[in-house]
């Protein structure tokens, strides 16, 4: 687990728990014994730490956070006995030196990295803070502005910068462990008081306590109730403060707070579910183990419109070289411009990006109107407006020019995945690839199989997710598929808690107190109200295919909600137009401010339709979007649309905004509790009878019948795993 030798007057230890030489319990054990070992052997005058297979240490398993005995605790003192070594000890950094193993680094006398390593300390992210004391070295080595940026994000950093910061002492092109060894000769003799982290005071800033205070106010404001960042901030702030010991003391306090806050609960949760959904499965048989993807040397997108022009730039970014296809040269030369701009600006947050990226060079990024130009392409993803005749007429031409083996892809959002296959003579070649807007930013692609779809062109658009540095999530074709079937009653809802006496801002407010980034409304706003209403208006729901005498709040005996649609016919869009669901500066505006107008708007329409206003509380607001949201959710399991819960939450935090350390809607209902889920859905359904969305699904009845088990049993209670397909 770390193994022990000598050379002439330098011991070396390196860590070995392949693949990332990570710190469990053994390896902590083996470092402890070679410490001793070295310092009450007389021959050795120094010690140089590294990691096997050119990698320092990724840090402690996280499976070891949960476990009752933590790591932390035990890694702490061992990076204090580093410290104390009275003989020079050297970290050789390679690879990796994340969480535990950058403490460890931190604890050693001289730290010399290779030019390729990278080095953070990203516990953060799973609901923790460094707990073997690096918020208490790390400000002492490179100053309280960098601690804090490294420790609140949990960025990782290259090794030049982490030159730069103070951080590592030297950075080598060549042989890391040969020169670390040359650098622990050189050290032999020399004293190591200046050189222990612990003894070092805080550089000092001019208003280090207002520095400190903005600091934290900034940290709050982006957090969203993510108590990690803030309390990350408390540790370093009480490195700034207080002596070393006293620092330690408190970074113990706040670390076992976030141990028993169950938000790393849920981020470590969140953080596996992500890794789980790459292991995909169909109810057909098909999956991850047995599908092999076929290449994707070149691709092609049909449509530069806002996705069209997303999706160009992530392939460009993965290096694909590809085709980009409009129907006119207007058009195309409007889109060609938004995607130069776009790439242009990834371009400058990359060290080098115009050359990296080359897509100036037609081999790598060329512009038609030309379908011919997609006889050699091995994939293309289709990203026209949602039309399915549209759609159809594009998937027909595509099935006559491409090669026999070429993945078509569709970036519908909500449209039959069957239907745009029937279009073509390869339905098991048809897929959608469902990305989110902005599509070079969002990290969702959801991936969605029809009837004939064949594994291989699952497992190549999963592939491809990857290689776009996607989360892919495999699910069933059924309308709105996953992630929007299950938005489809939470905006609902929240359009009808307006009706009944709220307002947006009120709405908007208590989702975001939530955790959501941005609430219905201000969503509603941002992509378009006009989106929703194009939609609405071919599935016969409003406009001018309505049959007459049609009662305006109610479709096929079911409730339904007037208001967007009356927006839009006023030409309130959303941002684009300036207004929509709040009043915007100007056309293109972002600022929301709550319009005085649609207040009276939804008073006039109240007495209208005769509907008694009510004042209506945050928890009901709350539960009415959530819960509604959820129980589509179990619907969609029972259905076989996902092969399970995870599937739903991954989409949820990556694509929708909902608030990581809440662990995704199916985490929270299993925290909330299903029988009190369930509770409240009978109360709501019982007060509005017309309103499926709020009625149990039956999967839920069932798993709070049976005793509310673990969210990874759910799928054991389905009587058989029956899929739409």
């Amino acid at each position: 687990m770390a193994q022990y030798a000598r050379g002439s007057a330098v011991a070396v230890i390196r860590l070995r728990n392949p693949p990332v030489n990570a710190l469990s319990r053994a390896v902590l054990q083996a470092l402890e014994d070679g410490l001793k070992k070295a310092d009450a052997d007389p021959s050795v005058k120094a010690v140089m730490i590294c990691g096997e297979n050119g990698k320092f240490s990724a840090g402690a398993d996280i499976r070891g956070f949960s476990a009752p005995k933590r790591l932390g605790g035990a890694l702490g003192p061992i990076v204090s006995l580093i410290e104390s070594s009275e003989k020079p000890v050297v970290a050789a950094i390679e690879g990796v030196a994340l969480g535990g193993g950058l403490e460890v680094a931190l604890g050693c006398h001289y730290r010399i990295a290779h030019v390729k390593a990278r080095m953070g300390l990203p516990e953060v992210t799973l609901g923790l803070l460094p707990g073997a004391e690096g918020t208490q070295r790390l400000p002492r080595l490179i100053g309280v502005p960098a601690a804090l940026d490294m420790i609140t994000t949990g960025k990782h950093i290259p090794a030049t910068e982490a030159l730069k910061l103070g951080l590592v002492d030297e950075i080598v092109e060549e042989n890391t462990i040969e020169a670390a060894i040359r650098l622990a000769n050189k050290v032999i003799g020399q004293p190591l008081g200046p050189r222990r982290p612990s003894l070092k005071p805080v550089p000092k800033l001019p208003n280090m306590e207002a520095f400190l205070e903005e600091a934290l106010a900034k940290v709050k404001r982006q957090a969203r109730g993510c108590l990690a960042p803030e309390l990350c901030c408390q540790a370093v702030r009480a490195a700034a403060q207080s002596p070393f010991a006293a620092g330690v003391r408190r970074e113990r306090e706040l670390f076992q707070v976030l141990l028993s806050s169950g938000q790393a609960r849920a981020l470590q949760y969140a953080f596996f579910a992500e890794r789980a959904v790459r292991r995909w499965a169909t109810p057909g048989g098909a999956s991850w183990s047995s599908a092999a993807p076929q290449p994707v040397r070149r691709a092609a997108v049909i449509g530069l419109g806002t996705m069209g022009r997303g999706i160009v730039t992530s392939l460009v970014k993965a290096n694909i070289p590809l085709v980009a296809l409009e129907q006119d040269l207007e058009n195309l030369n409007k889109g060609r411009k938004a995607v130069m701009l776009l790439l242009e600006r990834e371009a400058m947050k990359m060290e080098g990006g115009a050359q990296i990226l080359d897509f100036h060079n037609p081999a790598r990024l060329q512009f038609t109107v030309d379908f011919d130009l997609l006889r050699d392409v091995d994939l293309v993803i289709e990203a026209v407006f949602e039309n399915m005749a549209l759609k159809k007429e594009i998937f027909h031409k595509l099935s006559k020019i491409c090669k026999p083996g070429a993945l078509l892809c569709t970036n519908t959002s909500a449209l039959n995945i069957d239907e745009i296959a029937s279009a073509t003579n390869r339905p098991q070649q048809v897929i959608g690839t469902h990305f989110f807007s902005p599509a070079h930013v969002m990290r969702l692609l959801e991936i969605i199989y029809g009837r004939h779809t064949s594994p291989t062109a699952i497992a190549t658009a999963m592939q491809l997710a990857t290689a776009l540095k996607k989360v892919g999530v495999v699910v069933g074709n059924c309308f709105g598929f996953v992630g929007n079937r299950m938005m489809f009653p939470y905006v609902q809802q929240a359009v009808f808690l307006l009706e009944e006496g709220s307002r947006p801002d009120a709405v908007d407010q208590v989702l975001e107190d939530f955790g959501f980034k941005i609430g219905p409304f201000r969503m509603s706003d941002l992509a378009g109200l006009d989106v929703g209403w194009r939609s609405r208006k071919d599935q016969g729901l409003t406009g001018p295919s309505l049959p007459a005498g049609t009662p305006a709040r109610q479709r096929h005996g079911q409730r339904y909600s007037p208001l967007p649609d009356l927006l839009c016919e006023r030409g309130r869009f959303g941002q684009k137009t300036g207004k929509g669901w709040y009043l915007y500066e100007k056309a293109g505006g972002r600022t929301a401010t709550p319009d005085p107008w649609l207040l009276n708007f939804l008073s006039q329409y109240r007495d209208t339709h005769g509907i008694q206003t009510r004042f209506i509380d945050q928890e009901e607001i709350l539960e009415r979007c959530l819960f509604s949201l959820i129980n589509e959710g179990f619907a969609i399991l029972a259905e076989g649309i996902a092969s399970g819960p995870e599937h739903l939450d991954v989409i949820y935090i990556n694509g929708y905004g909902w608030p990581k350390h809440r662990g995704g809607p199916m985490f929270y209902a299993s925290t909330v509790g299903l029988p009190r889920v369930l509770a409240k859905l009978q109360k709501y359904s019982e007060a509005h009878p017309d309103v499926p969305s709020l009625r149990p699904s039956a999967f839920l009845k069932k798993l709070a019948a049976v005793g509310n088990p673990p969210l990874k049993e759910w799928m054991s209670y389905l009587s058989q795993q029956s899929s739409k397909l």
